[in-house]
């Protein structure tokens, strides 16, 4: 269980394909608080961490994952929001977030806003799924690359978040731009509650 508020943005060291798989390599300040089977959201996405060398640590990412999520493609040097699993005695700052990847979405447009940033995402519509709670609401919760966003403007197959300049420099939102794929994870409380509805029909 997450929170959306991003720690660290990582740094890919090394990518190694192992059939179906990818194992991911990445350096961060924090490596040395880790261990061996502790979840680490990437990108929204819940990966367990397999091996720690040094300032450096590897996950792994399975066919379904590099499917869904824009893990696969990756590339050295680029960079990765990163949290840690919740600890259950504080404040939750973000939204309750799963690490499960719904969907991807891209980058319509970037614009700045007198020292913030609107990003303009677009996504594949389903009308089924969207009955189940995979969709946006004004004011609503949504996770971009593991960051806890409040939805503005949304339609039917997109919507926009307003990015403050410390999100934007201490997340890979800087490298965000025109055309990005990035992954969503829609409300978990939406979901529930359009689930509930669907039952009692």
């Amino acid at each position: 269980m997450f929170s959306g508020i991003v720690e660290e943005a990582a740094v890919v060291v090394d990518i190694q394909k192992d059939k179906g798989n990818v194992h991911f390599t990445l350096e961060c300040t924090f490596t040395n608080e880790l261990k061996v089977d502790q979840s680490i959201s990437h990108n929204g996405v819940c990966l367990t961490v397999v091996d720690i060398k040094g300032d450096t640590y590897t996950v792994t990412a399975i066919k379904e994952t590099l499917e869904v999520s824009n893990l696969g493609k990756l590339k050295i040097g680029d960079k990765v929001n990163l949290e840690r699993s919740m600890i259950m005695d504080g404040r939750l700052d973000g939204h309750i977030v799963q690490g499960h990847v719904d969907q991807t979405a891209i980058c319509e447009s970037v614009r700045e806003a007198d020292g913030s940033w609107y990003f303009k995402f677009s996504y594949e519509f389903d009308k089924e799924m969207a009955k189940k709670g995979y969709l946006t609401v004004d004011k609503g919760s949504v996770t971009v690359n593991g960051v806890s966003l409040t939805v503005v403007n949304p339609t039917e197959n997109t919507f926009e978040v307003a990015i403050i300049p410390y999100t934007y420099d201490y997340t890979n939102f800087h490298q965000i731009e025109k055309g990005t794929m990035v992954n969503l994870e829609f409300d978990i409380i939406g979901k529930y509650i359009s689930r509930i509805l669907a039952l009692r029909d």
